[in-house]
């Protein structure tokens, strides 16, 4: 894998277009790219190339039959992905793009089975990165780019964690600093004529609601096929428990009674729980909360944690997406309301 280099504000603009035309080569032979989104990094692969598609999945150890989210440049490129988009499509590309949001639409002929995994839909979305945006109109076509790290496992939101995860699996590594939104994207599906949301991000549900005037459907049923929704997903090597706050210093208790490493993620520190126990903290704000999450589940793992103890935010906004990614950290698939 070629070498990551220092984030694209501190070299030249003679070195990042170099950087990102190896890239594009890279892609054009087939090979794999770790690229840098806003939300997370994703490990790249033409998606019109059933054959460096396979790659990504080997590379992950990833199930053939999961979808792929296909990245474009630029909006209009739907229509060349998608046979029908619909006028909320639009509208939300038009409010949204470049950004953390996701849409599955029908596909058309020309979109590979090996992105889809066999489904009849495309799941399409325009990041907001230069870096990523350089690579795309350099390259033309769709990337298609599911996050940078083994199946299951903790989302990469630097380039070292993706030199982490995948080593020399990744045939050319862009650095583009820490991701900036730091969960993964918002996934809307219009395939169906209604709106709903597979997974939780950064755009609100309240917000598509405001774009479309439509209403949104996030009931889900546990068995759908999407990025994101196995019940065990961005997993540390740690158990992770969700709990309330007050109930802190009881898991603490009984952690340690069973001889258990134990930590414990929140945005403040409670005053009862030992001084002796790793605090991981989490930002007050949730914006600040999603960029910290993947890294302080990973710092867990640095310190070989048994047990992380995790303070859930609120479910509202963009603490529903983090609360999805804590209860699905845990193995317990969806968040309760």
């Amino acid at each position: 894998m070629s070498e990551p280099v220092g984030g694209a504000g501190e070299r030249s603009s003679a070195a990042v277009a170099a950087e990102v035309m190896d890239a594009v080569r890279a892609l054009r032979r087939g090979g794999l790219i770790g690229l840098p989104t806003e939300t997370v990094y994703g490990l790249g692969a033409d998606a019109s190339n059933p054959q460096a598609v396979a790659r990504i999945f080997a590379a992950k150890e990833r199930p053939a039959n999961h979808p792929l989210i296909v990245h474009l440049h630029r909006p209009r490129q739907m229509a060349v992905w998608a046979r029908a988009v619909p006028l909320a499509a639009w509208e939300l590309a038009e409010a949204c793009w470049p950004g953390p949001l996701t849409l599955i639409l029908p596909r058309s002929s020309m979109v590979a089975d090996a992105v889809t995994g066999g489904l009849d839909t495309v799941a399409l979305r325009v990041p907001a990165h230069p870096l990523a945006l350089q690579v795309l109109e350099e390259f033309g076509g769709g990337i298609a780019a599911p996050s940078a790290n083994r199946h299951k496992k903790i989302s990469p939101t630097t380039a070292q964690d993706v030199r982490d995860e995948l080593g020399d699996k990744v045939d050319v590594l862009l650095d583009g600093g820490p991701c900036r939104v730091g969960i993964e994207s918002t996934i809307v599906d219009l395939s169906t004529g209604t709106l709903r949301v597979l997974r939780p991000g950064a755009i609100a549900a309240a917000e598509l609601q405001q774009i479309t005037g439509l209403a949104v459907d996030q009931t889900i049923e546990a068995s759908l096929r999407c990025p994101g929704r196995m019940d065990l997903h961005y997993a540390p090597q740690a158990m992770v428990l969700p709990v309330p706050l007050e109930q802190v210093p009881h898991e603490l208790a009984q952690q340690m009674a069973r001889g258990a490493r134990v930590g414990v993620l929140s945005a403040q520190r409670g005053p009862a729980w030992p001084g002796n126990i790793p605090w991981l903290p989490l930002g007050t704000s949730p914006a600040e909360q999603a960029q910290q999450l993947y890294q302080r589940l990973r710092e867990a793992d640095r310190m070989r944690l048994d047990v992380l103890i995790v303070v859930a935010p609120s479910d509202d906004g963009l603490g529903c997406a983090l609360r999805d990614r804590l209860w699905r950290a845990a193995g317990r698939g969806a968040a309760p309301a």
